[in-house]
């Protein structure tokens, strides 16, 4: 069963799109360099003047937003870099450059395509600590003997350096005066120990140590900026009076003299500054250092009574993302939610959908579907935040026609959140690589005592892992394992936790439900529970529209379900037949399973493990992908199938994906990223057996990959809910939709309202 597709616009004309501006002093591509003989390798020469600094981004296709061909803009040209002598230290570097806290690969004879004009630089030999690729060692400016066939690239580790805000052409600022990290020093001894800290002296990071500003005309908009991005959505007056008196028997070293920001700035660093003169102690006259209070989200708040006070918005939300504060931005309209469109999508729009969910302001603005493609409609386009606006419902937008947008330009936000010192609490050791390893606790006994201790792996799955991995700021488990015997033992042995019992979204391991005292039953530390994090994970979402248009009943003969029954796919009266005489009413309809994730989704289990059925001919890869359930109004099961991963393959991807995966001959199987496993509604098992029920209103409901098996960026749209009227005869299924889709309260409304009082369809 083919469905027609939207034809979504290119991805090459979104990035032409993208680099337009930054491309228009180009020149005509130039004739290669003629071959020469390679000279001593000398540094670059430096030659930029402060007013014409080097610029780098990242080019070519196809590519993700943080790989692709090195590009250097040097004397009002675009141009190369070679990939003779090119290294992992060079990529570092060129990362760094560009924003990114490191390099995880780099890549040789133009991967990503042919660059035009110049090959600017060749032979190129970093040492890793240059603050620019022009300081590294090179042929010079212009001189190669290499081919545009030969163009090298970098691939850098998705994690921005903050105080970086444009996200692909950096300007190469090498510069003692810039601002990366700023922090609040509380004075009062008690506000030490609270996390999160939202009161105190502001310091910026100077050579190896901290500095004050100058509070000489500090107004609450500069208040504001630093709230922002230590990850408060709000700011509050300070009594300066206290702190002068404590300030004026220090010894401060300002490093700012003045802030001047206009209030929606994201970092600090973005804010006219000037700054002190150098090794001057005491230059803010008549002023004293800046003191800043921020007031948290409810999130991260202590009081429960400040709490209620303080509510988050109900009708924008995040999805897919890996920690607390970053995901797809998903906007409620009437009564079911849907996503924004990427264009013009920048860190004042981001700042606003961050703090008017609790955080700070937008650490990065994410276009592309970074955070992995919704499902449902695409409401916002053009959206056009100033910064200070309270929704993004207040800030000036376009409708979507069906042409502007496709979900592969979905928005997505990283916000600031405030540090809570969390990874503190958890480590993991005795792994193969630094992602991976068994899971030690910080626990403390009755005498204050603090030591590291393991966890009881009888009841750790997915969702504890899920949490355990965030905590550890390792986004995404891939697995969670059991046990650990496998790996390298360390000197922890003791059991201090167990019955963990976690909802997935919780920030650390105890917040998560667990027993007052240890009981376990494999207390020994090779039982103990294990984790293997990664940076992406997938995420399944069942096309709900589809289930609803292909609904249907059929009476089958028992003689054509012999198969059926063996795979136990039928009712248990089915046993009781009169085999092969009678039939079964079955309640059939096609599922269509996407993988809008981030990461192919693979089953657990290797495939020498898969179980061959011979009476279908085909490898189970999984023990339960699907539960098909019909519930009565007070849901209770009525009638239910399942429907094991006999075949999970791409049966067809959206444009410009390739399929990965195919059943036939014992292949691989999965689903890829951007493709779908369509199970058609006349194959065995796709079905409820409906023999047994009666007449009346009813909930259908499918769940993929109930046992949370493979590890999910998002369980919750895992779920899909169908009002059910069936009459004896004939069936109706209306209102289908994931079980994240819709508002709380349409939501509440729908489980009063589980069917129809009459046949018409609404």
């Amino acid at each position: 069963m083919e469905k027609s597709r939207p034809r979504p616009r290119l991805a090459f004309s979104l990035l032409f799109g993208l680099w337009l501006p930054y491309c228009l002093a180009q020149t005509t591509p130039s004739s290669t360099a003629s071959p020469s003989p390679t000279p001593t390798p000398t540094p670059s020469p430096s030659s930029q003047s402060q007013t014409e600094r080097l610029k780098v981004r990242l080019s070519g296709y196809p590519r993700k937003h943080n790989e692709g061909r090195v590009e250097l803009f040097y004397k009002g040209e675009w141009g190369t870099i070679c990939d003779d002598d090119f290294s992992i230290t060079n990529a570092n570097v060129l990362c760094r450059q560009l924003g990114f806290v490191s390099a995880t690969a780099w890549t040789h004879s133009a991967k990503y395509g042919k660059g035009q004009g110049k090959i600017w630089l060749d032979n190129v030999l970093c040492h890793g600590g240059e603050k620019s690729i022009e300081f590294c060692k090179s042929r010079g400016w212009g001189n190669s003997d290499c081919t545009h066939d030969e163009d090298a690239g970098v691939v850098c580790k998705d994690e921005r350096i903050p105080g970086f805000v444009d996200s692909n052409v950096i300007d190469a600022i090498v510069d003692e005066n810039s601002i990366e990290a700023v922090r609040l020093r509380p004075v009062v001894a008690m506000a030490r120990k609270k996390m999160p800290i939202t009161e105190g002296v502001v310091e910026v990071k100077y050579k190896d140590g901290w500095a004050q500003i100058c509070d000489q005309g500090w107004t609450i908009k500069n208040t504001r900026v630093v709230c922002g991005m230590l990850g408060f959505p709000h700011e509050r007056k300070v009594n300066k009076n206290f702190y002068k008196l404590y300030l004026e028997r220090q010894k401060n070293y300002f490093h700012v003299h003045s802030v001047a920001c206009t209030g929606t700035e994201v970092h600090l660093a973005a804010c006219p500054l000037e700054f002190s003169k150098r090794n001057a102690t005491s230059t803010c006259q008549g002023g004293m250092a800046a003191v800043v209070s921020c007031m948290p989200g409810p999130q991260f708040m202590q009081s429960s009574s400040l709490k209620k006070k303080l509510k988050i918005s109900g009708n924008v939300r995040l999805k897919g993302g890996a920690k607390l504060g970053e995901g797809r931005v998903e906007v409620l309209k009437g009564n079911e939610w849907g996503t924004v469109c990427d264009d013009r999508w920048n860190l004042q729009s981001a700042s606003v959908v961050c703090r008017e969910l609790g955080f700070g302001s937008a650490k990065e603005a994410l276009t592309g579907g970074r955070m992995g493609q919704g499902m449902g409609p695409i409401y916002m386009n053009e959206v056009k935040c100033l910064g200070v606006e309270k929704s993004i419902w207040n800030c000036p937008f376009k409708n979507i026609t069906s042409e502007d947008c496709q979900h592969m330009e979905d928005a997505a936000v990283r916000c600031n959140i405030p540090y809570m010192g969390l990874e503190n609490m958890i480590r993991i050791t005795g792994g193969r690589t630094r992602s991976e390893g068994r899971v030690e606790v910080l626990s403390t006994d009755s005498n204050g005592t603090q030591s590291w201790g393991l966890i009881c792996g009888e009841t750790w799955t997915t969702k504890e892992a899920m949490v355990a991995c965030r905590q550890l700021g390792m986004n995404y488990a891939n697995q969670a394992v059991k046990e650990t015997w496998y790996w390298d033992s360390s000197n922890v042995t003791e059991m201090v936790m167990s019955g963990v019992k976690c909802t997935g979204n919780e920030m650390s391991l105890s917040q998560c439900q667990h027993h007052k005292t240890v009981t376990c039953q494999k207390s020994a530390a090779k039982f103990a529970a294990g984790v293997i994090c990664s940076d992406t994970a997938s995420d399944l979402v069942l096309n709900a529209p589809l289930v609803q248009q292909t609904v249907y009943i059929e009476d089958r003969p028992l003689h054509m379900l012999y198969c059926a029954a063996e795979e136990d796919c039928l009712s248990k009266s089915a046993a009781k037949a009169n085999w092969p005489y009678g039939h079964r009413r079955l309640l059939r309809f096609s599922s269509q399973i996407h993988n809008i994730g981030r990461a192919d989704f693979k089953p657990k289990a290797g495939r020498h493990s898969w179980v061959w059925h011979a009476c279908h001919g085909h490898y189970h890869s999984m023990d339960i992908f699907t539960h098909y359930d019909l519930l009565n109004s007070n849901g209770t099961k009525v009638a239910e199938g399942h429907k094991a991963s006999f075949c999970l393959e791409d049966t067809d991807c959206q444009e410009g994906v390739s399929k990965r995966y195919e059943c036939a001959n014992f292949g691989d199987q999965g689903i890829t990223v951007g493709c779908w496993d369509l199970y058609r509604h006349d194959i065995d098992c796709q079905w409820i057996d409906i023999t047994d029920v009666k007449p009346g209103n009813y909930i259908l409901q499918i769940v993929i990959n109930p046992n949370y098996e493979v590890a999910e960026s998002d369980f919750t749209n895992n779920a899909m809910k169908c009002n059910c009227k069936y009459d004896g005869h004939r069936i109706w299924l209306h209102n289908c939709h994931t079980g994240d889709a819709f508002s709380e309260e349409a939501e509440r409304r729908f489980e009063k309202y589980p069917g129809q009082l009459n046949n018409q369809v609404s």
